[in-house]
């Protein structure tokens, strides 16, 4: 099915332009005449890059899902078919590739697919957890509901993403950028330096000796380095694509001492906000928890998360598996042990994951307090150590002519 664009005057003859989907072009005239309008122009849409390469296509922030989503929700509940929602949503959509995965689903659900289905065929936007909530909401029938309780989750987790990318960005550009300067200073700025001395034949101090050497170094070796770096990039990724590979370093990163603290709260916390959003939402606890271990994030708590379900599928209270795993902090498998006997599970978990979004912030906040004096260190050791070795040997020379 075509995307064209029309352009004419209605009856009141007031200049209209718009678009519209049909499988030919007669048939588009047909559906535009019928509005009432006197076409002066009717043309195909261009497609755009996206339409050719899906892959191209730019992502989907989670402002726009989440604005998506609730006015997805604020139509049902007003009574609006589902087609025509998802025509109106496609209609004001400026992301090119979310309006065309819009385009995609409304075509579908005309077809006869449910809206889970549809959805489900775009992963890369809707993840399992969503397809399989909205699947819940159908099946209810409460999918407006369901939708906007995945809002408020879709807010709540990324929320969670800002503070990890803050948490990282940070020291990211500051060793980026002391590394650019201790190469520019390396291939082009001590070999200046290097001819100066050599002019001047004076003795050079070890350092500066040293300094010149690693010039001369980086200076014959700066592409094979480069080359090492990029592989090295593509290595790691290699390597922690395979399930040996990802789980040795989720292993490492989760024990070590500062980061490994971080990580297991934001674990912690992305596990109980989601369980919480499915339970409340009608989903089975044996499907909620193979969701949650699929989008864990983290090798060593998806493995504690599927030997739990394990256990809880034999008939186990929720709480024992997840605290004989050790990956869970005793609060947590408390609170979730109280929130089972009442009853009330799914509220205990938003709670919880609403006190680990708290401490999440706070381990940020220490983990950059932290970082930043030993970034500062790192630059004064580094570039300092460089321009001192330098400058040794002019100190000698203005000591030499001074005498």
């Amino acid at each position: 099915m075509a995307v064209y664009l029309w352009a004419g005057t209605d009856r009141a003859g007031k200049k209209q332009k718009g678009e519209i989907e049909a499988d030919n072009l007669p048939l588009a005239r047909q559906m535009v005449v019928r509005k009432g309008i006197a076409i002066k122009t009717l043309k195909e849409k261009p497609k755009a890059i996206e339409d050719y390469f899906p892959a191209f296509g730019g992502g989907v922030k989670d402002r726009d899902l989440v604005i998506f989503v609730r006015q997805f929700s604020t139509m049902i509940d007003a009574g609006l078919p589902l087609v025509q929602c998802l025509e109106i949503l496609q209609d004001q959509q400026d992301n090119a590739n979310f309006k065309r995965v819009i385009r995609q689903i409304k075509k579908d659900v005309e077809e006869g697919a449910t809206l889970s289905d549809a959805v489900k065929k775009h992963p890369k936007i809707f993840d399992n957890l969503f397809h399989n909530l909205v699947a819940a909401g159908e099946i209810g029938g409460i999918l407006d509901v369901i939708l906007n309780r995945l809002a408020a989750y879709i807010e709540k987790m990324g929320k969670l993403k800002k503070k990890i990318k803050g948490a990282l960005t940070y020291p990211i550009i500051v060793i980026s950028i002391a590394v650019i300067v201790v190469a520019v200073i390396l291939i082009w700025v001590i070999p200046v330096f290097a001819g100066l001395f050599k002019d001047a034949g004076v003795k050079l101090p070890g350092m500066t000796l040293f300094v010149m050497e690693m010039s001369d170094f980086a200076k014959k070796y700066f592409h094979w380095m480069l080359l090492g770096l990029i592989g090295l990039i593509f290595g790691f990724r290699k390597f922690y694509s395979t399930p040996k590979g990802r789980n040795i370093f989720d292993k490492f990163s989760i024990r070590t001492p500062v980061a490994g603290v971080l990580i297991r709260k934001i674990a912690v916390a992305r596990f109980t906000r989601t369980l919480g959003t499915m339970l409340s939402s009608g989903v089975p606890i044996l499907d909620g928890l193979e969701i949650v271990a699929a989008t864990a994030g983290n090798a060593v708590v998806e493995k504690a998360i599927r030997d739990a379900r394990v256990s809880i599928s034999e008939g186990r209270p929720v709480a024992d598996p997840l605290a004989e795993t050790g990956v869970f902090p005793p609060m947590v498998t408390q609170m979730i042990a109280v929130g089972e006997a009442t009853g009330a599970l799914d509220n205990m978990l938003g709670k919880i994951a609403d006190f680990y979004d708290e401490e999440v912030d706070t381990a940020v906040g220490a983990l950059t307090s932290m970082l930043e004096p030993m970034l500062i260190l790192f630059l004064g050791v580094t570039i300092g150590g460089l321009l001192v070795a330098m400058y040794l040997p002019i100190f000698q020379l203005a000591d030499v002519v001074g005498k």
